[in-house]
């Protein structure tokens, strides 16, 4: 009715002979100029609707309890995220780990992602659960703090306080203590956003030697019980993805390292595939919606956008340029101990964004022949500052070699002596009330070392396994360890390949 009636209203002169109307020159255009408006306006409108959805999601932790003690920001544009896996069964997880629902959990797995500063490569590192480090000064709920604690499992961090949300800081501030790297950004995968990432992607290609039953995931089981994986290659999500990365027991040596390392074969094959379905807003946004739900961050990535915006800047990085690797280690006991100098130079290849194979990915242009050399860093002076010097360590005169540098710096070294522990894979300053700014120029002389308040007066330096001295420490290191390149993995291997403990 409407069409009829307004044609009825056009004059005369506005229809042809044969009794057609004449459109305006550039009506149809203004009308489909609208109507794509239009749908752009409601594709916005969808678009924001969808990013509060996320923002709704998104859960972060409290950043209060990160250290003040922390290693310096590297001047590299290179990142490092700590990927946290909780056990945790609260918030509805004990469905599909079993277990104590009001249990916290702790960091079943952990790795520190080193996102090169060419952002073509990067490198994860694995740092087994059972690693006895020195766990630092970690904040509890009533705001108070702990003292450091040597000694003690890895995987004990992340309990700290038995908050329901775990301490996410606590393990952030442990691993900086251990790399002397400086952590840009934490993630916390709990077991529903592990389950629901994989049934995103359409479930994540897995290889195993063996037939696995039940009791392969729960050893207490009286009988084998129901088969959950066949022998080879295959592909799994949701629950069976879970039970894949968890069984430890009935596969391999029944080791955590051998878990570890068909846990990095999994993130690999998860990797996969989400390249193959496109690194887009598109792509990523059903990923998003199905992570943010049981992610926990740090407040730098606690918005749908930071987060997005972050994934998207992975996407130049190419699967086999992507390693996998684990923290040079040995048993020690039923415990793992972290193995120096081999884990200081792996933290020092990666400071200086040096590949595993001893590449530069640092996205610096090489200077020419005829370009002048920067100028050398303004001494450290140590005129005026007292110092007394430990060794950390078991080897042998490490706490001299450091104390004379300290006094060629002119610092006045007032004597050396071994530490109550020689466990220290870095070294760390402690100063008293009042020394904080004598600390820190201290801190100079040891790059990487952590800086920490004590009760005692003055300053201390507790020299650690990864120092060198001035003279080894210059050289950029050109590779990491020959053990810890050959044995790493790359995204792009055959599921089945490499697995030694599988």
């Amino acid at each position: 009715m409407t069409t009829s009636t307004s044609r009825a209203a056009v004059p005369p002169r506005h229809r042809s002979g044969a009794g057609t109307r004449r459109r305006k020159p550039g009506r149809r255009g203004r009308l489909a100029l609208a109507i794509c408006l239009s749908l752009l306006l409601l594709l916005a409108a969808g678009a924001g609707w969808v990013y509060l959805k996320l923002d709704g999601d998104i859960k972060t932790f409290d950043a209060g309890g990160i250290s003040d003690n922390r290693p310096a920001a590297g001047s590299s544009k290179g990142e490092n995220v700590l990927v946290i896996g909780s056990d945790a069964r609260n918030d509805g997880n004990a469905a599909l780990g079993g277990g104590d629902v009001n249990d916290v959990g702790r960091s079943d797995t952990a790795f520190l992602l080193h996102i090169y500063a060419d952002h073509k490569n990067a490198v994860a590192v694995s740092i087994p659960r059972d690693t006895l480090v020195t766990i630092p000064p970690c904040r509890l709920p009533d705001g108070t703090w702990t003292t450091a604690r040597p000694d003690t499992m890895f995987n004990k961090a992340y309990s700290v306080g038995e908050t329901a949300k775990g301490n996410p800081a606590c393990t952030q501030n442990t691993v900086e203590s251990i790399t002397g790297m400086r952590v840009d950004h934490t993630v916390v995968v709990d077991f529903k956003a592990f389950a629901a990432l994989t049934e995103v992607v359409g479930g994540v290609k897995v290889c195993l030697p063996q037939n696995l039953y039940e009791r392969d995931l729960n050893p207490k089981r009286t009988t084998r019980g129901k088969l959950l994986f066949d022998k080879g290659e295959q592909r799994v999500s949701g629950q069976k993805a879970l039970d894949y990365v968890r069984i430890r027991h009935g596969i391999g040596d029944g080791s955590d390292i051998g878990r570890i390392k068909r846990q990095q074969a999994f993130v690999a094959s998860l990797l996969k595939e989400v390249k193959s379905n496109g690194l887009t807003p598109t792509k990523l946004l059903p990923l998003a919606e199905a992570a943010t739900k049981s992610l926990t961050v740090d407040p730098g990535l606690g918005s749908a956008d930071k987060l997005i915006s972050f994934a998207m800047t992975l996407k130049d990085i190419d699967l086999h340029n992507t390693k996998f690797v684990t923290i040079p280690w040995r048993y020690d006991g039923a415990r793992v101990a972290i193995v120096e100098p081999d884990a200081g130079e792996l933290w020092a290849a990666l400071k200086a964004d040096r590949t595993l194979d001893g590449k530069d990915a640092s996205g610096r242009k090489k200077a020419s022949p005829s370009a002048r050399p920067t100028a050398d860093p303004t001494p450290v002076s140590g005129k005026g500052i007292t110092v007394t010097v430990y060794n950390g360590t078991t080897v042998t005169g490490l706490a001299a070699k450091a104390a004379a540098e300290l006094t060629s710096d002119g610092f006045a070294v007032t004597g050396t002596a071994t530490a109550s522990s020689q466990d220290h894979a870095t070294t760390v300053i402690e100063y008293g009330p009042g020394h904080k700014s004598d600390a820190q120029t201290v801190a100079r002389v040891f790059p990487g070392a952590a800086i920490q308040p004590v009760t005692a007066a003055g300053v201390n330096v507790v020299v650690g396994e990864s120092y060198k001295g001035r003279s080894a420490a210059s050289p950029q290191p050109t590779a990491v360890p020959k053990e810890i390149a050959e044995g790493a993995r790359s995204a792009d291997d055959n599921p089945c390949s490499n697995l030694t403990y599988g």
